[in-house]
């Protein structure tokens, strides 16, 4: 007798929308170069960030995988019947008045569900940030989940998850490690880099 192994992540689609995602991808010579890591919960992140199309060929990808994943957006940008369809995208909005702010209302929404993925992209811009922005980190280690590291590399048109990260609570040593998964990762744009990876991909030899 053959058994099915049920996947942890959170998951949404069905096979026509996973061949769709899979066919876009394709279109324009990308692909998945490894499996999404089977964890129920997970704080996901995705760089280097230096076009918009970046995100469209991680949401190729998601869709390709079947990750039912979020995106916190202001609640501002939910008003109007557009709202809707933001929700169904699995985006969730955001308070930014609210006391506790976005990291405390990104960990409430992990509370209470067997499964949970929420996409952040800690550059926080495509052009060229001096720093990252923490906020993924403290998500993760206040809601307890690990951090799922998503690459997406020009040069070899692939979409990669080269690591799980379990966040110590130590984000000054921490963060450095976490980085060095995009040392040499391609970007559309190295010019747009932000200034964290600028400084790991100087001096280092062009693989």
């Amino acid at each position: 007798m053959t058994t099915t192994t049920q996947v942890q992540y959170p998951q949404r689609g069905n096979g026509f929308s996973r061949a769709l995602g899979k066919g876009f991808l394709q279109l324009f010579g990308w692909r998945l170069a490894n499996a999404f890591p089977d964890v129920p919960k997970a704080v996901v992140i995705g760089g280097p960030h230096t076009s918009n199309w970046d995100g469209i060929f991680t949401c190729a990808a998601m869709i390709q995988i079947g990750l039912d994943a979020h995106i916190m957006m202001k609640d501002s940008a939910f008003q109007g019947p557009h709202g809707c369809f933001l929700r169904w995208l699995g985006a969730v909005p955001i308070d930014r008045s609210k006391t506790g702010g976005v990291v405390e209302q990104s960990v409430e929404q992990f509370s209470g569900r067997d499964r949970y993925a929420l996409i952040v992209a800690p550059e926080g811009t495509r052009s060229g940030a001096e720093q990252w922005k923490t906020g993924f980190y403290h998500i993760a280690h206040r809601a307890g989940v690990p951090i799922v590291i998503a690459t997406a590399d020009y040069r070899k048109k692939e979409i990669a998850f080269p690591a799980v990260f379990s966040p110590t609570g130590d984000v000054e040593a921490d963060l450095p490690v976490i980085q060095a998964h995009y040392a040499r990762v391609h970007p559309r744009h190295p010019d747009k880099l932000s200034a964290p990876l600028k400084a790991l991909r100087s001096g280092q030899d062009e693989p």
